[in-house]
């Protein structure tokens, strides 16, 4: 119980605890479109996404600062690739919070003279890029870990086991395809953190290519990538030793 209070009383958690019903009530409301029977439920769990949409956004309207200050502590970084990657992220989220928070400033009423859909389709963009920045981080530490691995003598050792207890094929490229599939499975099983920050980032991305167009899915799409990545940021929230660092 004292674990759920601490939770909650973070704005962070309430807005992942929102952001998770949001994409419920999307994926819940795509599954039942075909079915008139529960058009009066579809338009309760409708109400309820825009419910947590805006309020989501008045959480975030002092993330601009939080991500600014992650900018500034990302570029003090040794590794230059992580600094590139997560500073651009960082400045990204920075300029999709704006944007959020001038949309939610218009939702309300306190600002009147500006282009919705444009100040929507920047932020998405921002968005879209501050993900794609993510997901590079995640590949060059996904890859920086695989090398350090297979030089490993017992590593070594276990792969070529697998691998000569694996099928004779004639290909000689299968093999080596199977070694690399092997190292990646190992590697993303002994470093949860990794895989869990690669899995969110990856179902995150089909939400602003949705929204902008480059790939087209359908809200059921886009509601279950949401919901999944909402749900690996509430653990990750919960448990930080499952959140990447840096």
């Amino acid at each position: 119980m004292d674990a759920v209070i601490q939770f909650t009383s973070q704005s962070q958690g309430r807005d992942r605890i929102f952001r998770a019903t949001q994409y419920a009530c999307a994926l819940s409301i795509y599954v039942l479109r075909n079915n008139p029977d529960r058009k009066d439920l579809a338009k309760k769990l409708k109400s309820l996404e825009v419910h947590m949409s805006a309020g989501r956004k008045l959480f975030r309207l002092g993330n601009t600062v939080n991500s600014i200050d992650a900018a500034k502590r990302t570029m003090q970084l040794s590794d230059r690739v992580l600094c590139l990657c997560l500073t651009v992220a960082n400045i990204n989220r920075a300029l999709y919070f704006i944007c959020d928070n001038v949309l939610w400033a218009k939702s309300v009423g306190l600002i009147h003279s500006i282009d919705k859909e444009r100040w929507s389709l920047n932020a998405s963009r921002y968005y879209f890029f501050s993900i794609v920045m993510n997901l590079t981080r995640d590949v060059y530490v996904l890859s920086q870990l695989m090398v350090q691995r297979a030089r490993d003598k017992h590593f070594r050792q276990k792969m070529n086991q697998h691998l000569s207890e694996s099928p004779e094929i004639a290909e000689p490229v299968i093999p080596q395809l199977d070694a690399f599939l092997f190292l990646l499975l190992e590697i993303l099983k002994s470093h949860p953190a990794v895989a869990l920050d690669t899995l969110k980032n990856i179902c995150d991305i089909f939400i602003p290519l949705d929204r902008l167009g480059i790939y087209q899915s359908n809200a059921g799409v886009v509601g279950f990538c949401g919901l999944v990545s909402s749900l690996i940021g509430i653990v990750t929230l919960a448990q930080p030793k499952l959140k990447v660092k840096p």
